[in-house]
């Protein structure tokens, strides 16, 4: 059984920074795709930042420049570094791991909290 568990989510005011954390739980072997996504109240759910087998990094244009994402293999910890957080940048973010060949996401965590202030 595999189970991921984010931490690091607060509230901060504009400008300031958070780190996200997603640690993996269970047997998952050798590097795998994982993702941060957010879902703000009332929005859709947004891929954020990804990370591919390969080490390849994404991120959605709104977050280029300002978040970061990495990762640990030996803690299995995934990261997200966000850095000039904005208002907009409030949301639930969840991590995912293990991506099909549909694209789809087979282990996903429960989420942490992301608030920012003006």
């Amino acid at each position: 059984q595999v189970q991921l568990v984010e931490s690091g989510g607060g509230s901060v005011q504009a400008g300031g920074s958070l780190r996200l954390s997603c640690v993996v739980a269970g047997n998952i072997y050798g590097r795998v795709s994982m993702e941060w996504f957010r879902q703000g109240a009332g929005k859709e759910r947004e891929g954020v930042a990804g990370i591919g087998r390969d080490d390849r990094t994404t991120y959605t244009d709104s977050v280029m420049g300002r978040f970061t994402i990495s990762r640990d293999n030996a803690k299995k910890t995934l990261y997200l570094q966000m850095n000039s957080l904005k208002p907009e940048d409030t949301a639930m973010y969840y991590c995912a791991a293990v991506r099909n060949a549909a694209g789809e996401y087979q282990y996903w965590g429960q989420g942490t909290q992301v608030t920012v202030s003006s």
